[in-house]
């Protein structure tokens, strides 16, 4: 049966059926729009390379990189290619993967039907050969060699790999040279057969549609097919909370100038549900009023040069790790780290001080949030069935404006940890 959630201060209502075999669709009708967007999800990301197959007993490795170049070989099939048919019926289609997840998506303004078949049919039908591996090692191989030497990757996924050494979130999500080698289309065949079944995946379609249709079309299509159901694998999970990281690291690339990454782990408990959309948003409030271009904080370090306009930060929660991140390119290196280390460890006192900006935050973020309603992307990409139990764009309002000083207060106290603090400095080689 359908179950209804609606919105009334927003007049939005997202509809939510599970189909007999255990796909989650959530479809949410915008009839303003003329576009419809669709992206199918799997919750099997990079950090999900060991497993125990279901209905066996031994441990299985995958190796780095393998939910990536999954990724990649879906689209490709014997006779032809996934992306070629999106073109014929005039869809613009992508697909990503993060440390969770991996996303296949498309948006359209005709050929709903043709398209959604498509993506579901690409998704949950693989094809992959010696060959077409073979090929896709050489061309991901450049591409990890490429990152190696991209200061900006290098300042971002070093920095996750500082605060995560020695776990699978220190590798990055395209994997290393080495280790996509070890790709075969057996391990694909296996990862797709333990991960891409229905009960591990969710549909959320966005835009110009008629539910009922769709859904009838959805239901209709996965009725035709014979998958594994309800047959989820063993996940061996690493405990991030417990390894150390790598306090201070500096390297040398060719760049121009200088350029410094902070990151803060959290090793507190995230909240499980709502609440943990709250936390999330207490946690960015917090950010914002510390290190906002309107703030204190900001000002003073931007007039006296130690950052710029490349400054910026970010707050992530993924399933079993949430961390933050602040970088940009200074010409003082070591002050620039010193300072925002100092305004986190001093996090209480300054934001005791800031109280009267809270509402001030809050209206913007609220501001902001509604804006990016007007994405049929971001509100698609932006719901996630398991990380907050089904919440989305539309539920940040609430948790914003539930946020009080004591909310922020208790998420510096747990999140900001000195111990977790990690910096990275990327100099120029010359």
């Amino acid at each position: 049966m359908m179950q209804e959630k609606n919105y009334s201060e927003l007049k939005e209502t997202i509809f939510s059926q599970v189909l007999d075999n255990g796909l989650t669709i959530h479809l949410l009708p915008k009839p303003e729009f003329s576009e419809t967007y669709a992206v199918l999800s799997t919750n099997y990301g990079s950090i999900d390379n060991q497993i125990i197959p279901n209905g066996q007993t031994d441990r299985v490795q995958f190796p780095d990189g393998l939910a990536h170049f999954l990724e990649h070989k879906m689209f490709e099939k014997k006779d032809y290619d996934a992306a070629d048919v999106f073109a014929k019926y005039g869809a613009s289609t992508n697909a990503y993967t993060s440390f969770t997840k991996t996303s296949y998506l498309f948006s359209a303004t005709n050929y709903l039907k043709e398209n959604l078949m498509n993506l579901l049919d690409f998704v949950q039908t693989p094809y992959f050969s010696h060959k077409t591996v073979t090929k896709e090692v050489g061309i991901i191989g450049q591409e990890i060699l490429m990152y190696e030497d991209d200061p900006n990757w290098q300042a971002y996924f070093g920095a996750i790999a500082s605060m995560y050494d020695g776990t699978a979130m220190s590798t990055d999500i395209a994997g290393t040279v080495d280790s996509i080698q070890q790709i075969t289309p057996e391990t694909l065949y296996l990862a797709h057969q333990q991960f891409y079944q229905p009960s591990n995946m969710s549909l959320f379609v966005v835009g110009k549609f008629d539910k009922d249709t769709v859904l009838a079309w959805v239901a209709e299509n996965q009725n035709q097919k014979t998958l594994l159901t309800h047959m989820n694998p063993t996940r061996i999970k690493e405990d991030y909370y417990d390894k150390e990281i790598v306090h201070n690291q500096t390297l040398k690339m060719k760049l121009q100038r200088p350029r410094v990454t902070i990151g803060i782990k959290g090793i507190d408990q995230v909240p499980t549900g709502f609440d943990g959309l709250v936390y999330e948003e207490a946690v960015n409030t917090m950010l914002d009023l510390l290190f906002g271009e309107s703030s204190d904080n900001y000002l003073s370090l931007y007039d006296e040069g130690i950052i710029d306009d490349s400054f910026g930060y970010s707050f992530e929660i993924q399933r079993g790790s949430h961390f933050a991140i602040f970088a940009g390119e200074t010409n003082r290196p070591d002050e620039m780290a010193t300072r925002i280390k100092s305004i986190l460890l001093n996090a209480e006192q300054e934001l005791e001080r800031l109280a009267d900006r809270l509402e001030v935050i809050k209206r913007e973020a609220i501001g902001a949030t509604l804006l990016s309603m007007n994405s049929l992307s971001t509100i698609a990409n932006d719901y996630d069935d398991n990380l907050f139990g089904g919440t989305g764009l539309f539920d940040e309002i609430a948790a914003i404006r539930q946020l009080e000083m004591p909310n922020i207060l208790k998420a510096a106290k747990s999140f900001v940890n000195e111990e977790m603090i990690s910096i990275r400095k990327i100099l120029p080689s010359e």
